[in-house]
């Protein structure tokens, strides 16, 4: 097992080329000039998953408002984002990246506490990135439940 890497605040966002829901490719550097939130989530259409996921939803728009761009990221098929796209009504890319290499990239797999046991899989983390591309927050680790307050919290955006 390689060494998981830990992004810190002003290191470059590893760029990235993904598809999306629709299976348009997405990279990071399209957003150049954007602020960026990046979520990484273990699993499309999971009932944490989709909560953290509708919550975003919910703040699209005061994000929006305050320059930020959502990004949602796991290793779902293109097809079964597509699906949680359509059934919760989610209008911001849901990036596909089946092989781990983004997540990895942004030391968002790897080994972590599933219930007791060490296991290897998906981190729960969310990424700030500014609009030249780097680091502002990386937080590891995230409770899917008031998540999203949290982070509307730390980049000063009302809920609404």
């Amino acid at each position: 097992m390689t060494e998981r890497v830990i992004l810190e605040p002003g290191q470059p966002a590893p760029d990235f080329a993904l598809l999306d829901q629709d299976g348009v490719t997405r990279t990071l550097s399209e957003f150049r000039g954007e602020q960026v939130i990046l979520f990484v989530y273990p699993q499309a259409m999971t009932p944490a998953c989709t909560k953290e996921a509708c919550e975003f939803q919910e703040s699209t728009t005061p994000l929006a408002a305050a320059g930020y761009r959502v990004l949602g990221l796991s290793r779902d098929s293109v097809e079964r984002l597509r699906r949680f796209a359509d059934r919760d009504q989610l209008d911001y890319p849901l990036l596909s990246d089946p092989d781990t290499a983004v997540h990895v990239a942004y030391g968002a797999y790897g080994e972590k506490n599933s219930y007791g046991r060490i296991v290897e899989g998906v981190i729960r983390s969310t990424f700030i990135i500014d609009a030249e591309g780097r680091i502002s927050h990386a937080l590891y680790n995230v409770k899917a439940t008031g998540h999203v307050a949290r982070v509307l919290k730390l980049v000063g955006v009302s809920a609404g």
